[in-house]
This record gives C-alpha cells, structure tokens and sequence, in this order.
C-alpha cells in the first residue's frame, strides 16, 4: 500500500513539472513572437521637431544554419487603407509618375499620411518636387537627409500635420533603403520614401 503510494505521487509530482516547464516556454517565447511583429511606420518629421530614428544598418547572418522563419504578418494597424493607389485628383497634391503606392496610415484628427517609393536618388526627388510645386521647401535634418514642401495653411486645432510633401534619404548610413512592403516585389528596396499629407477630407487646402 505504501509503495503504490508512493509511486503514485512520484507519478503526480512528474505531470507538475512537465507543465510547469511547458507552461515557462509558452511564457518565454510569446514575447519573442511579439518582437517580430513589424512597427507600424512613422509620419516624419514627428511633432515637436524630433528627428526620425536613423535606419538600421544591415549585418551578417550568423554563420550556424537556421531553422526558416516565416515573416510575421502585420499587424492590423499597419496595413494600407486599400489596394489601390490614391489619385493625384484624391489626394490633391502632385504624385511622382512612376512612384510605387506603399500605404496609407492614420495620421489623427482626420488625417491620413501616404507612403510611396521611388527609385530616384534623394537630391532627384526633391529636384522633382521643386519643379512640380514652384516652391524650394526646407531641408529638416540633414542626417537622414529630410526635406519638407509645406503647401497649405496648417490649422492648429483642426489638423495633426501641416498639408505636405517629405521627401526622405533612406540610403543614410548605410542602408540599402526602405523595405518593399510586397514580398518578392521588385525593387527590393527604395532608396527614397515620399511622404504625402493631404488636409482632412472636407476641409480645402489654404495656401
């Protein structure tokens, strides 16, 4: 009797610390699945005149071979307004031609901020602009280089960011520039990202 006993609480004591070690698995590697989630991008400048964060540089993969990972998928929030690219008669504001839509984000009260990529080097696209917006703008950083065209009247209480064009170098300190959202989608990467922030809708845009 005391044997069985025995044996059975062994049996018990065993069944514990399996779960218990699996239940510490679980609980170590769902913060690891959770950091592969991709940010959502950013609106830049940022409020308060706080540059970007400078892109990361790439490094070596670790020579051991590697299990395959799938990408992880994105969040909600980060994901394009729609499939399709918004018009320059939609948005208002001149488009490069050849500019690939990357998505729309929210930007607050209203607003939505538009990513495209472009092959251009950063000097050709601001080049671009200057001729299609009769304005020079203004360079905002330097590292990256960041270059704004203001063009409307910013409302204060009514808008998140001023109506604008930001034309952004993502080639700076040694990045081979922005990821392409579309896996397999060529170019891999674009050495320039316009930014483009039209007014709410309803609301015109005030020079």
């Amino acid at each position: 009797m005391g044997r069985a006993y025995n044996n059975g609480m062994l049996t018990r004591m065993r069944c514990v610390r399996r779960a218990a070690g699996l239940g510490l698995v679980l609980m170590l590697s769902a913060p690891v699945a959770l950091a592969g989630q991709p940010p959502p991008p950013q609106p830049f400048p940022r409020p308060g005149g706080q540059p970007p964060p400078a892109p990361p540089v790439e490094t070596a993969p670790a020579p051991e071979a590697q299990a395959p990972v799938t990408p992880p998928v994105a969040a909600p929030a980060t994901r394009p307004a729609g499939p399709q690219a918004p018009t320059e008669a939609e948005l208002g504001i001149p488009i490069y031609p050849a500019a690939q839509f990357l998505g729309s984000y929210d930007a607050g009260r209203g607003q939505r901020y538009y990513l495209f990529g472009v092959t251009l080097a950063f000097a050709e696209a601001v080049s671009y602009y200057r001729t299609v917006l009769k304005q020079r703008g203004n360079v905002v950083f330097e590292a990256p280089a960041t270059h704004v065209f203001e063009i409307g009247r910013f409302r204060e209480n009514e808008m998140a960011f001023p109506p604008s064009v930001t034309v952004k170098d993502y080639t700076w300190g040694g990045s081979a520039g922005y990821p392409n959202p579309v896996l397999r989608a060529q170019p891999e990467r674009f050495p320039t990202i316009i930014q483009i922030v039209p007014p709410p809708p309803g609301t015109p845009l005030e020079r």
